[in-house]
């Protein structure tokens, strides 16, 4: 009953005020070049917030759909789900927020918010399936588009609040790739001090598992097959040690070490090495996609350990990561960039070239 509501709203919605106003940068085929491109954005519902964009993070997300890995791009298709700006108007019946708030907005922009987990607030897990940010499919059938653009209209539920004292530049990663590994870490009780985590993979996503785990007060080690990225792990991020991963001795050394591994890694690579790296009740959470999964029954079984999957974050969570960044003054790794440059930046991505996220500088760079 609720979803028919909401699509006869957004249809109300989408029908008023629409014209050509949103400025935005777009993939217009599986070539995923961007170019700038106008459209239109629903006009402010009773509960929505219009967010003036001012920075975007650009995520491994956006390569993928405006390349069309996936073989559901839905061109033009204008990327990005890390989203920071400020609101410049609310709905009659928007209460959290007022013109002038610094806003994020992440992954998804809508969900039935009538199921047990929109219940719950974990949207993302919604049974309908959450709206995604861009290239997704709202209520009312029209296209969402993303956040290397002007602005962005949402519901009140899915914008989150940013302390006006931190960096927006620096809140826009932590929509994404900072509520990937909080979530789990929080879920799996990863923030006991004293507790000893393994990340592996030292990208966006893995260097944020690197600051939380700090900021918990776990010693932290990183996992890699790159010696060269011993020096970063160490100075630049300050894990408390360094293995690689693809040295024999080193792993053995380093066996039932671990309470806590979280997997960011994207790539093909072996599991069992990572596996008894663990202790007894040890946790594996993996929130990369590598194509396959595969390790010996043994490795798991014996010690019993627990290995899970994730994705982002429901609203609880997102919120609660941004207010712990704030309170313990956490800054993502970035690189700030015009929007002229977000076709290099998508290159640099793919070949990992970025320590640790880019991040679209809108407010500064994006003209008509």
């Amino acid at each position: 009953m609720k979803s028919n509501f909401l699509m006869v709203q957004y249809k109300i919605m989408s029908s008023e005020g629409v014209t050509e106003d949103c400025l935005g940068w777009a993939a217009r085929d599986a070539s995923g070049v961007l170019s700038p491109y106008k459209f239109s954005r629903r006009a402010v519902g009773d509960d929505d917030v219009y967010v003036k964009i001012t920075h975007c993070g650009v995520c491994y997300a956006d390569v993928i759909w405006t390349r069309n890995h996936h073989h559901d791009s839905k061109y033009p298709v204008v990327p990005g789900h890390e989203i920071a700006g400020i609101v410049t108007k609310v709905g009659s019946n928007v209460r959290r927020f007022n013109a002038g708030d610094h806003v994020g907005v992440g992954t998804y922009v809508n969900s039935c918010r009538d199921c047990e987990y929109c219940n719950d607030q974990v949207e993302v897990n919604c049974v309908k399936g959450s709206v995604f940010t861009f290239n997704g499919v709202d209520f009312d059938g029209t296209i969402t588009k993303g956040g290397y653009s002007s602005h962005i209209v949402v519901h009140e539920r899915y914008c989150f609040v940013i302390p006006k004292s931190y960096p927006l530049a620096s809140a826009a990663p932590l929509l994404c790739a900072g509520v990937t590994v909080y979530s789990p870490m929080i879920r799996h009780k990863m923030n006991q001090p004293g507790k000893s985590l393994g990340v592996i993979g030292l990208g966006g996503l893995g260097h944020m598992a690197v600051k939380f785990g700090k900021a918990f007060g776990l010693n932290v080690t990183i996992l890699s097959s790159s010696i060269s990225k011993k020096e970063e792990a160490l100075n630049l991020l300050g894990a408390d040690k360094f293995v690689l991963s693809s040295d024999p001795e080193q792993m053995k050394a380093s066996a039932k070490s671990l309470d806590f591994i979280i997997d960011t890694a994207s790539g093909d690579h072996p599991f069992d090495p990572y596996m008894s790296l663990m202790k007894t009740y040890g946790v594996f959470v993996l929130v990369g996609f590598p194509s396959v999964i595969k390790f010996s029954p043994g490795n798991l079984n014996i010690g019993m350990k627990t290995i899970s999957g994730s994705i982002t974050g429901g609203t609880k969570d997102i919120q609660e990561m941004i207010d712990f960044c704030a309170e313990k003054e956490i800054y993502p790794n970035i690189e700030v960039i015009p929007i002229d440059y977000a076709n290099e930046a998508l290159e640099r991505v793919v070949k990992k070239d970025v320590k640790y996220r880019f991040v679209i500088d809108i407010e500064n760079s994006l003209r008509a």
